[in-house]
């Protein structure tokens, strides 16, 4: 049974992430949660076994966490209730013990799904598959006198404390700053506007009210979907926007002309400054085959080093950067950014923080000066799933030997850097029937052009 994505488990609230899945699930994080537990529900309680609970703003939120609830105390667990809080959130009041989230992030809202926590990270892949063997076995109650019980906690005020404190150690107060966020009527009305006024700025929200039907835009913030926010920021007097998607784990930047910032800019300028403000001898900053040059090029000025690890998996790449010695500073990949400094989960609230901070004390403008951001493309070729492993082999020599110049990387798809800083990534798509093309130089268009040629010749080749 496979249960999780790169994200946690998401779908359909009626087909899909149902009561009755919650519930198995809810099970299984609890028997995790209590000491020597195993797959054949035989517990013995362990008094600090504690799960704790949260829900974004869906209309189906409720009759989840209820499900999921009843799931971890017949587990023998104790439930923490926390509410309806942004994630980030939720993962900040798992340290030290186990948590779950009840949010489909960017999806729509007859969707939802849950996201599992331990010690402020989310599962890792041994821990899912853990969690789909029980769910599978269909593991039973514990006996009756070893059900938990549950409580209600606040967590939000200390998590917006925490955010504001962390924000604090870079740029300078924002006092007379005017930002703009766009909280897409998801789970981030409850922590960017409270912390960036704690932290002086003057801030005016769009879409500001909690709603499980996303009446304001969609949920995922795009180009397309943050059109009113373009629009309200080009036509006032903001030094900023912000959005977020619905359960405030990612974010996105708009210019004072109203313009999406890249989210490549957006890394490298908080990768370098992370970068700067480290004392550390070896600092790392992690992302994904798919981000652009501009980032290690801020970073190596500041002094740091790249590492790349596959899509989804930066926890991964953390620590394995930690295992060979570096002190990780920052991880990133597109609009979804981990601060070590302050907690080991991905948290789109503190980089609204941060970077009210920074654009305070430098402008916007003023940090984007020194990146140097090159016209980027992505495209997709058609590749059915059974030939994906035979093309990407053929490609791994093939394109290559069209650029020799180039240096080659294959741990993640077919990644190729060029002296003046322009790149190209192939790699085959997880989820469709595609093989991906990524690029980043002055003439884009051509080097796009050309590495599709070689792909589509690689993926006739294997249909020949």
């Amino acid at each position: 049974m496979e249960l999780f994505g790169t994200a946690g488990i998401r779908g359909s609230a009626r087909d899909r992430v149902t009561p009755a899945l919650a519930l198995a699930v809810g099970r299984a994080v609890g028997a995790d949660a209590v000491d020597g537990s195993g797959s054949d529900g035989e517990t013995r309680r362990n008094g600090d076994a504690a799960v704790v609970v949260g829900r974004d703003g869906r209309t189906t939120g409720p009759a989840l966490a209820a499900a999921m609830e009843a799931g971890i105390e017949s587990a023998g667990a104790d439930v923490r209730r926390v509410g309806v809080v942004p994630t980030p959130a939720l993962a900040y009041a798992s340290q030290g013990r186990f948590g779950v989230m009840l949010t489909a992030s960017h999806n729509p809202p007859t969707d939802n799904g849950i996201k599992v926590f331990v010690d402020g990270e989310e599962y890792d892949r041994d821990r899912e598959r853990g969690v789909e063997t029980r769910v599978e076995d269909g593991q039973a109650p514990v006996a009756w006198d070893r059900w938990g019980a549950s409580e209600s906690v606040d967590v939000l005020s200390s998590y917006r404390a925490a955010v504001a404190d962390y924000a604090a150690s870079y740029g300078v107060d924002a006092t007379g700053l005017d930002v703009a966020v766009d909280l897409g009527n998801g789970m981030g009305a409850l922590g960017t506007p409270q912390v960036l006024r704690e932290l002086g700025a003057r801030v005016v929200t769009l879409n500001g009210q909690v709603d499980g039907h996303f009446p304001g835009r969609e949920s995922k913030p795009t180009p397309e979907t943050l059109s009113d926010l373009c629009e309200f920021v080009a036509d006032g007097a903001f030094d900023f926007g912000i959005a977020h998607d619905g359960d405030a784990d990612r974010i996105v930047i708009v210019d004072s002309e109203g313009e999406v910032v890249h989210e490549d800019t957006v890394v490298a300028i908080l990768a370098s400054e992370f970068v700067r403000a480290s004392d550390a001898s070896d600092p790392v900053v992690v992302t994904t085959p798919n981000a652009s040059g501009r980032i290690d090029e801020r970073v190596r000025d500041a002094g740091g080093r790249v590492d790349r690890v596959r899509l989804g998996a930066l926890h991964e790449g953390i620590a394995a950067a930690r295992a060979s010695g570096g002190d990780v500073v920052f991880a990133a990949e597109p609009w979804k950014h981990i601060h070590p400094g302050h907690g080991g989960w991905i948290d789109g609230i503190a980089s609204a923080a941060v970077l009210t901070r920074l654009v305070a004390a430098e402008g916007l403008d003023g940090l984007r000066e020194p990146v140097t951001e090159r016209p980027y493309r992505k495209v997709s070729v058609d590749c059915p799933d059974d030939r994906k492993v035979d093309a990407m082999e053929r490609i791994e020599t093939t394109l290559p030997e069209l650029y020799p110049e180039a240096s080659v990387d294959t741990e993640y798809g077919v990644r190729l850097e060029f002296d003046d800083g322009s790149w190209t990534l192939v790699r085959p798509s997880g989820t469709e029937p595609y093989v991906r093309v990524y690029a980043e130089a002055d003439d884009v268009d051509t080097l796009v052009a050309e590495v599709a040629d070689v792909v589509d010749a690689a993926v006739s080749d294997v249909a020949d």
